[in-house]
């Protein structure tokens, strides 16, 4: 989950899934490719967490999805048991068999249900849990973050990815329609993303004042830093496919949002036969930046 959530309902790492009306087992291989790609920014990530969590002999991510930076954590963490958590079954099947596949399997397994309340049916407290942009899924965050705590071993760490910046894929002048696409896309996506928020069962309004909500959790919040996935160009073949599926996901989620001549420079930009498409021209580029918030319960 993995996932990013300013993208209409994407899992940029798979994160906790509470949508019903996808086919996980479809969204699966593209979810895969997607937390692939980002692999250079989670590995910085886990490296930085490693620091200050040496040692941990339980890890749990929350909203897993098909289990890519679970992977990670078992690889990164070779005395960890790493635990996969999402609500969408066929995500964690593929996750498992990542693992196997990776020779983790005797220290990897995954936990089937929504969140915060599927924790209840772990049987330990949490060394290190990482949640990325799974909690923003969940109506009542506070509650969760709370409910997340309760989970973790004195001294142990919650490790929340959630803000940011928006991704970016193009200049601002791309030669075809009106210049600055991606920041009208992203004034969109800020305009879904409420929507959404506002939709979900049991949805608390709150400032998103990350320290101040790990406080109320009755944990005491550490450190934050952001970490920068820069794919410059020109892309690869798997980074203009990430692109091409992002913005093809932006042009479909809710076309009446956009204007006329940007729905048709996105037809464009997404017409594999057109040189000024995402598949041919050469200033696609990958930019993103996750910021992550870490916190301990207290001993």
């Amino acid at each position: 989950m993995a996932h990013d959530h300013h993208q209409p309902h994407q899992h940029h790492e798979a994160h906790g899934h509470t949508h019903t009306d996808l086919d996980w087992a479809e969204q699966g291989p593209m979810l895969e490719a997607q937390a692939e790609l980002y692999t250079p920014a989670y590995e910085q990530a886990i490296a930085w967490l490693a620091e200050a969590v040496p040692a941990p002999e339980l890890i749990v991510d929350a909203g897993s999805g098909p289990g890519v930076v679970a992977c990670l954590f078992a690889e990164a963490f070779p005395q960890a048991h790493v635990v996969a958590v999402d609500g969408a079954a066929p995500l964690l099947e593929r996750a498992q068999a990542r693992a196997e596949q990776r020779g983790l399997g005797d220290r990897f397994s995954t936990l089937a249900g929504e969140l915060p309340d599927v924790l209840e049916k772990l049987d330990r407290p949490v060394d290190l849990l990482w949640a990325s942009r799974s909690l923003h899924h969940l109506g009542d965050q506070q509650a969760a973050l709370t409910a997340f705590g309760e989970h973790l071993a004195p001294g142990g760490t919650l490790a929340l990815l959630e803000g940011g910046l928006p991704a970016r894929f193009l200049p601002r002048d791309i030669g075809i329609g009106r210049p600055g696409l991606q920041s009208r896309l992203t004034a969109l996506e800020e305009e879904w993303f409420g929507r959404m928020r506002a939709g979900l069962s049991g949805a608390v309004s709150e400032t998103e004042d990350w320290r101040a909500l790990l406080t109320a959790a009755g944990l005491r919040p550490t450190r934050t830093r952001s970490f920068l996935l820069d794919l410059p160009a020109p892309a690869t073949d798997e980074a203009r496919a990430h692109v091409a599926t992002t913005l093809t996901r932006l042009r479909d989620a809710a076309p009446d949002d956009l204007t006329p001549e940007d729905r048709t420079t996105l037809d464009r930009l997404l017409d594999p036969t057109d040189p000024a498409g995402v598949h041919h021209r050469p200033d696609v580029f990958v930019l993103d930046a996750h910021t992550i918030h870490t916190a301990v319960r207290p001993a």
